[in-house]
């Protein structure tokens, strides 16, 4: 398994679509490496007082994405951690970059079908209010993928149980290490 001394003190960055395992799979992820768990999307809304579904509502896409940038900039000056980001976080050119420079950044990925049956079952996520999750997703995927693929690692993830997601990250993870 992965050293985290091999990770050279860098927080380990989830980045994907919605439903991608972000939050659910870091949380594992974080206990199978000894590292703390951090979710962007609960960071920011303890920042702001109010859920992310009323800051867009309220503020909208823009603001929302300004304030995910500076939470997530005061996240990566915290010690090594696993973060879970927002499925629109790593699309931010300045968010990107901020993440890749400063932490070790994967990219979760999945079919789409497989996600929208994910995001179906929760009515909590603000890009999908009065939507069709597929479409949605689909839309996302063509207008994100080309900045996914700018993730340090890339794993496909399927409908797998969320611990072959894991062991795939941190086999991912100790390749990246010894290519290094």
């Amino acid at each position: 398994m992965i050293a985290r001394a091999s990770l050279n003190g860098r927080t380990i960055a989830l980045v994907g679509l919605m439903g991608a395992g972000k939050s659910t799979v870091g949380r594992r992820l974080a206990t199978a490496l000894g590292m703390p768990f951090r979710d962007a999307d609960t960071e920011i809304e303890a920042a702001a007082g109010r859920s992310v579904s009323d800051i867009f509502r309220e503020f909208g896409e823009q603001a929302f994405r300004d304030g995910e940038r500076r939470v997530i900039s005061r996240l990566l000056d915290e010690a090594p951690h696993v973060l879970a980001t927002g499925g629109g976080a790593f699309v931010d050119d300045e968010t990107r970059a901020l993440i890749n420079a400063r932490a070790t950044s994967v990219w979760l990925k999945a079919d789409v079908e497989v996600l929208a049956k994910r995001v179906a079952r929760r009515d909590t996520r603000p890009l999908l209010k009065g939507k069709d999750p597929l479409e949605v997703l689909r839309a996302h995927a063509l207008a994100r993928y080309d900045r996914y693929g700018e993730a340090h690692v890339i794993v496909e993830t399927g409908d797998s149980a969320h611990q072959l997601a894991v062991d795939a990250i941190i086999e991912a993870l100790t390749r990246m290490v010894a290519s290094a």
